[in-house]
């Protein structure tokens, strides 16, 4: 795609950040609770994508998510180290795509430090999926972007153009 010189392109500076290192297993065990401690930041971010429609726009709530992100994990290292590790290796070793069924118990345990130590209460079936309404102080985008009407240009037979019967017979079988 090609660009002019007024096309404004993120610096290296501000696409620098420091990342989460962490493994799958690790994500994946504690997704749930980082879902719930970075709700806020995580929505910011997908309304300014959805909103501007453009990720350079969005560049500080990326940063914030994954600041929050890094403090979340920075506390659970601090106070739920050995549970955590216990229920992330538990996803790791004992089913081939990390199933949490085979894993309830060191689950159990990890959620409870979560709730006694840190506050934090595993969110229940379908909170991420429900419907929850999000304040923010971004000021609305400007209005949408005028759409072109479409013109149907396809050139096409006339109506009283001779059609043959098919040579085989109906495809019709096939699809039913």
């Amino acid at each position: 795609m090609p660009f002019t010189e007024s096309f404004y392109l993120p610096t290296n500076e501000e696409l620098t950040v420091p990342e989460i290192n962490v493994s799958t297993p690790t994500l994946k065990a504690g997704a749930i609770h980082f879902g719930k401690y970075c709700d806020e930041q995580c929505k910011e971010f997908m309304l300014c994508r959805k909103e501007e429609n453009d990720p350079r726009k969005c560049l500080k709530e990326g940063k914030d998510v994954t600041a929050c992100g890094i403090q979340f994990f920075q506390k659970v290292k601090q106070h739920c180290k050995d549970e955590f590790e216990r229920y992330a290796d538990c996803l790791e070793w004992n089913s081939p795509s990390m199933h949490v069924q085979y894993c309830r118990k060191t689950q159990a345990a990890w959620t409870k430090c979560m709730l006694e130590k840190l506050n934090i209460e595993r969110p229940y079936m379908g909170y991420f999926s429900e419907i929850r309404v999000h304040k923010t102080d971004r000021p609305h985008p400007g209005p949408p972007l005028p759409r072109k009407e479409y013109v149907d240009d396809r050139p096409s037979l006339p109506p009283d153009y001779p059609i043959e019967d098919a040579k085989y017979g109906s495809a019709f079988f096939v699809f039913n």
